[in-house]
């Protein structure tokens, strides 16, 4: 038999062989889609395991368990929606690459959840409702597993339609509406309650108030100065200094409470022995940095970038010490509920939950960080890396005295007041500036027929609107219906637990 020409098979060889390429290109993008869904599920598996290790054998092991688990899926959830929170500014000012934000924010996460995160993770444990208000310790494990599970799915669903909402929110609200379904709104700390309540209103503007004033002497001492170069070469180390005192100072107080007594004075002489160290070691290095630069903004962004970094990393770490609490604070409430260790006020939180919400929150961060990250860095106000460290250090600053007082504030509530500070500070001052400039312009100009001129100069301010409006809006009707609609599913679900289980 003759053999077909060489031409003829050539062309149906490589039509072959495009064809397994695509499939092979086809089966490479699905198992990239499902590999961090598959990581999480072997993450919650490991979960499992662990907790068993430490519950077997002893009461209500098997709750504890489940337990775990969810906490663990909460904490996923967590870490990848609240990621935004503390690099969102960071990557939308382009100071730091996507991936290595995520890889310093899980470390970040993990330090703080476990260094100081106790206080709060008391406060949701115990300090809305308790098993001294539900003696009956079948419905108080049901009231917080109902609340573990309406959360952690409300939280899931709002990083897949990328809703900014506060997972501090979702859970206190769950607690709440659980418990008051369990046993009446007796059941509830409602003096608690308002202290968080008071807590969220205000944080958002201390925190804006805070980026303000930073923003604010930035560029009063900075920016606006002859020698904008000179001056960052005094004022950034300066910056640096201040930042890295008052965060050793914190975590000396804080952080070793529980293995020595630190008092609040020599905290604060330690901090500023290190904040003096960090201040002279980044002179020379800020000098170095700048040689060559311009006298123009854009190299003060260069400047800023380094900061700023340490600020995002700070704004992780306060992240960690604040909101591990939404993750097993109902878990450490079922474990000491089930196993009679709700006696007393100086039990701490076994160090086997911690460490579960701790490595939860770096988990979540790893596998689905990057999905709100472009909202809040990026779409809200445009930040670059001097805006984007004042609404870090800011909101840094405001979740770590929460969490030293055992307030369970919103970081999603305090980062974003921070931008929007920010944003509406820039709207005023370039309001202002543009104001003076036309003051100046009309001394030496006719004035006698300007109605249209100024017109065309509000449409261009509202053309020029630096907080995007739209933005604001729907993250406030986020906040305001999350509490209740978390509060009214908990109780729905653990209506549905009670007739199931009891």
């Amino acid at each position: 038999m003759a053999r077909p020409p060489p031409n003829r098979m050539k062309p149906t060889l490589d039509k072959d062989l495009d064809r397994v390429t695509r499939v092979e290109e086809a089966t490479f993008h699905i198992t990239d889609r499902l590999t961090a869904p598959g990581v999480g599920l072997l993450f919650l598996i490991m979960t499992a395991l662990f907790a068993s290790a430490y519950v077997v054998g002893k009461p209500g092991a098997i709750i504890i368990v489940a337990a775990a688990i969810i906490g663990a899926y909460m904490a996923l959830n967590i870490g990848a929606k609240d990621v935004a929170n503390n690099v969102g500014p960071a990557v939308g000012a382009k100071a730091l690459p996507l991936t290595a934000a995520l890889l310093m924010a899980a470390v970040c996460e993990v330090l703080g959840a476990l260094i100081t995160g106790g206080n709060v993770v008391e406060t949701i444990s115990r300090g809305i409702i308790s098993v001294e208000t539900i003696p009956n310790t079948e419905i108080f494990t049901l009231a917080m597993l109902a609340a573990l599970i309406t959360a952690g799915l409300l939280v899931n669903l709002s990083n897949f339609v990328k809703a900014p909402i506060s997972t501090t929110h979702t859970i206190v609200g769950g607690v709440a509406g659980a418990g008051t379904a369990a046993y009446g709104f007796g059941a509830v700390d409602w003096f608690s309650l308002s202290e968080i309540a008071l807590a969220w209103m205000t944080t958002p503007f201390i925190s804006a108030f805070f980026a303000i004033v930073l923003l604010a002497f930035i560029k009063e001492f900075i920016i606006y100065r002859d020698d904008k170069i000179e001056a960052a070469r005094l004022w950034v180390p300066v910056l640096i200094g201040v930042m890295s005192g008052i965060f050793t100072a914190y975590l000396i107080w804080v952080g070793l409470h529980n293995v020595v007594l630190v008092s609040l004075g020599t905290a604060s002489l330690l901090g500023l022995a290190i904040g003096l160290l960090s201040w002279r070691l980044c002179v020379p290095l800020i000098r170095k940095q700048s040689e060559g630069l311009e006298n123009r903004n854009q190299s003060l962004r260069k400047m800023f970038q380094w900061p700023l970094i340490l600020a995002a990393g700070l704004m992780s770490f306060a992240h960690g010490a604040n909101d591990v609490s939404n993750a097993i604070g109902p878990v450490v409430a079922i474990v000491r509920a089930t196993q009679g260790q709700f006696v007393g006020d100086t039990a701490r939180a076994p160090e086997w939950v911690m460490l579960i919400g701790a490595f939860g929150l770096s988990c979540g961060i790893l596998l689905f960080g990057p999905r709100l990250i472009r909202l809040v860095g990026e779409q809200i106000t445009k930040l670059n890396p001097v805006r984007a460290f004042c609404v870090s250090v800011s909101t840094a600053l405001t979740v770590l005295v929460a969490s030293r007082l055992g307030l369970p504030v919103s970081t999603t509530h305090t980062a974003i007041g921070a931008i929007f500070g920010v944003g509406f500070f820039r709207e005023w001052y370039t309001h202002r500036t543009r104001t003076r400039q036309d003051m100046a312009r009309a001394d030496v100009t006719d004035t006698s027929d300007t109605s249209d001129e100024d017109n065309e100069n509000t449409s261009e301010v509202r053309r020029r609107y630096l907080v995007r409006r739209s933005h604001f809006m729907t993250i406030v009707a986020a906040w305001i219906i999350t509490v209740p609609t978390s509060a009214v599913l908990a109780a729905a679900l653990y209506g549905i637990m009670y007739i199931v289980f009891i």
